[in-house]
């Protein structure tokens, strides 16, 4: 018996695909806008959510479409507001997503990869095996979920959105890319590439097709060490994309954007919190305009490393803005909840996730 093949994601196809299968059927061609805004700029859920076209169309999309969506599996508030979410994909597994307020933003920081490959030792993602990419419309779906929460525990419009929770974005680039394209378009969610930033650990040639690409989303570099010695210790990916190759990437993507980059530095205490740190990052820093986000650390379960004391990140600032860099700390959210990257995901029994093996 032959098995009956699957039916392809309706969200996998572009606008012009959508009109030509309009056609085909034998209906008009504008009914393919519409349905494309109730995907992307209404984010319905289901084909019986299209409203405005008629129930024979509807069925005629469900009988020839799949539409698998993202659902919210678990959830947990902080007493600092933030909300850190498990996201239930179609096929079972789980990703995180992280909802949060500060007096001036309310950001949305998604997951790009069930898992991760990098195995940072610090990232609790580190420990679980990559299963796969996401798809564009599953990063999309973190997005809408994520900016529903903030209207309705906080009434706030989402801001900002920031590819910095599971997975490394730039090994998923295509899918990262155009979900991106849906955020931003108008007859998606309409908001504005200064509001979107992806954040890498440092793929040099991936940093070098963003300058290709010209990309207009900005770019955060997870660099927790000025110093190839220490930043192999925490990251393997370094190995193989050493500060020497990154600074040549970025150099390059900045000859072809002009946008600065941020440099985003874990304070570990006793590993990366001393004064030779800080000059090592200041000079880092001479490469591009840049700016830096020090970061207090949220300990992961069985890590083994600890946040920096104040007075260490509070030095390292004073010393960085000496020289004359725009830097900013980064406070530790959702202390009292599954906050750090992975946390959420590990704890979670039944779903397809992996520990690696240790």
């Amino acid at each position: 018996m032959t098995a009956k093949p699957l039916k392809k994601n309706i969200r996998d196809l572009s606008l012009d695909e959508l009109k030509a299968f309009f056609i085909e059927k034998g209906d008009k061609a504008y009914r393919a806008k519409q349905a494309w805004e109730w995907l992307w700029k209404k984010s319905v859920r289901s084909f019986d959510e299209m409203t405005s076209l008629s129930k024979e169309t509807r069925d005629m999309l469900s009988e020839n479409f799949s539409f698998p969506i993202v659902s919210l599996d678990t959830t947990q508030i902080s007493n600092d507001r933030t909300i850190k979410d498990g996201f239930k994909l179609h096929d079972g597994n789980i990703v995180e997503g992280v909802l949060i307020p500060t007096d001036t933003r309310m950001t949305a920081c998604v997951s790009s990869q069930v898992g991760c490959s990098l195995t940072c030792t610090f990232c609790a993602t580190g420990k679980l095996e990559r299963i796969r990419n996401l798809n564009a419309d599953e990063i999309y779906d973190q997005v809408v979920i994520i900016r529903d929460q903030a209207m309705k525990h906080y009434n706030i419009q989402l801001s900002n959105i920031v590819f910095m929770g599971m997975g490394e974005p730039l090994l998923n680039y295509q899918n990262v890319v155009r979900s991106i394209e849906r955020i931003h378009a108008q007859d998606g969610l309409n908001m504005s590439y200064q509001r979107i930033t992806v954040s890498t650990a440092g793929i040099a040639k991936m940093i070098k097709k963003m300058g290709d690409d010209e990309v207009k989303f900005n770019l955060a570099l997870s660099l927790h060490a000025a110093n190839d010695e220490k930043r192999n210790k925490i990251m393997p990916i370094n190995e193989h994309n050493n500060l020497e190759a990154l600074a040549d990437a970025l150099k390059y993507y900045y000859s072809k954007t002009e946008k600065y980059v941020t440099y985003e530095y874990i304070v570990f205490r006793n590993f990366n919190d001393e004064l030779q740190d800080a000059k090592e990052l200041a000079e880092f820093c001479k490469i591009i305009p840049c700016k830096v986000n020090l970061i207090e650390y949220n300990p992961i379960d069985g890590g083994e490393f600890l946040n920096a004391d104040d007075n260490k990140i509070e030095a390292f600032k004073d010393y960085l803005v000496s020289k004359h860099i725009i830097v900013n700390i980064r406070r530790s959210r959702g202390k009292d909840i599954d906050a750090a990257c992975g946390q959420l995901a590990n704890k979670n029994e039944g779903v397809e996730v992996k520990l690696k093996a240790v």
